[in-house]
């Protein structure tokens, strides 16, 4: 008994939630501040400039932005298939199926962006390690 191919998009989904479930956290540059307070205290205060962040209502929310995506596809490839529909015949199916498209390319897309912090909630959290003495070369 070998693997369905209508199994096969809730496989992917399936796989690219468990290598995405950690959220992006800052990578912080070897300086003074980091080699004084080791890696244990960054980690510590990097955890205390996300939940500051947070306090502010900046903490990032996975599902609505996969489900934004989604949307945004959905609407993309419905008017791109119709408008094609209306050229070459039958918008309606060709409607459907440009939605049916572009919302699962905008799922995907969606989970594979999931992991990314809100762009404030970085800058704020940069600007927050800054302070303390820590330079943030990027998130990972």
């Amino acid at each position: 008994m070998g693997l369905r191919w209508s199994a096969l998009p809730g496989l992917l989904a399936a796989l690219a939630l468990l290598g995405g479930c950690a959220a992006k956290r800052p990578v912080l540059y070897p300086n003074e501040t980091l080699k004084t307070v080791g890696w244990d205290g960054a980690q510590r205060d990097v955890d205390e400039c996300i939940a500051f962040s947070e306090s502010y209502g900046l903490e990032r929310n996975p599902a609505l932005q996969t489900a934004g995506s989604t949307a945004a596809g959905g609407a993309v490839g419905g008017a791109v298939g119709g408008a094609g529909g209306a050229v070459w015949g039958d918008p309606g199916r060709r409607a459907g199926f440009g939605a049916a498209a572009g919302a699962t390319a905008g799922f995907f897309r969606g989970l594979f962006r999931w992991r990314d912090p809100d762009p404030i909630q970085a800058r704020f959290v940069g600007v927050c390690l800054a302070q303390q003495g820590y330079r943030v070369i990027g998130w990972r």
